[in-house]
């Protein structure tokens, strides 16, 4: 499952740098992550490292972007190029 940046975001910058598949960018009124890149640091981090950092914890799980651990793990491989 994609995480999602929600309301609550205070732009603090934070979480961009840490998002090892560049999923996460500025939006127009708060940051926003890319499903098609986020893998919830799967093949990368035992946790999602935007998550650890946010200071106000506003990035949830995406309900409308349901993935199970393999195919976040699929996802992982097909970004870094990688083969099972």
């Amino acid at each position: 499952m994609a995480l999602i940046i929600t309301d609550e975001c205070i732009n603090c910058d934070v979480c961009e740098p840490e998002c090892p598949n560049d999923a996460i960018s500025e939006g127009e009124e708060i940051y926003e992550i890319d499903p098609k890149l986020c893998t919830e640091c799967v093949g990368h981090f035992k946790t999602s490292q935007c998550v650890e950092v946010c200071p106000v914890d506003c990035i949830p799980l995406d309900p409308r972007h349901v993935e199970s651990q393999a195919e976040l793990k699929q996802k992982y491989l097909r970004i870094t190029g990688q083969r099972d």
